[in-house]
């Protein structure tokens, strides 16, 4: 074979070689954009559905919530329909007198059964997460910080204070 013919072989095998490697290359690239693709497209529909999650669940706490209001107006209906017999009633009758210890008595039970607790007592020590002073006074028959009055009662449930109380805090 000649000289020139061997050059050409080998010119075409290098030429068959890079062709080769270009393909290779281009079918690599082809791969990675289809990868690309696919994960754009995983990303866009995990998105999509964490954000129909969020709305789903803000529903259902509305939800609840509403559920939650609705069910603690039916325990004060009966309460506040007696509130309204009562102010039908002549107020100088021992029967209006009556009526209105039976209502506070359905608020304590009402209290009771929600879990409500009162949270200041004359005699108790001031706890200013519980408590918001706002007298003082000097008494030597009270020790240092008590509690002398409770102007508003405070109420928690659980651990949440709902509201404090409103005291006279002694010495």
């Amino acid at each position: 074979m000649s000289e020139e013919k061997k050059e050409n072989v080998a010119e075409t095998e290098k030429e068959v070689k890079a062709e080769k490697k270009k393909n290779k290359k281009d079918a690599e690239i082809e791969a990675l954009k289809a990868e690309l693709e696919n994960n754009k497209d995983l990303l866009l529909r995990t998105a999509a559905e964490f954000d129909n999650y969020k709305k789903r669940t803000d529903r259902e706490k509305s939800s609840v919530a509403e559920f939650a209001k609705a069910g603690m107006i039916k325990e004060l209906l009966p309460i506040l329909d007696n509130i309204g017999r009562a102010s039908t009633v002549d107020k100088e009758t021992p029967e209006y007198i009556k009526g209105i210890e039976m209502i506070v008595k359905q608020f304590e039970g009402l209290y009771e059964k929600l879990g409500i607790c009162a949270i200041a007592n004359v005699g108790d020590s001031f706890d200013p997460n519980f408590h918001e002073a706002v007298m003082h006074i000097e008494d030597e028959e009270l020790g240092e910080n008590v509690i002398a009055e409770v102007l508003q009662q405070g109420y928690k449930v659980g651990d949440t204070v709902v509201r404090p109380a409103m005291v006279k805090v002694a010495n």
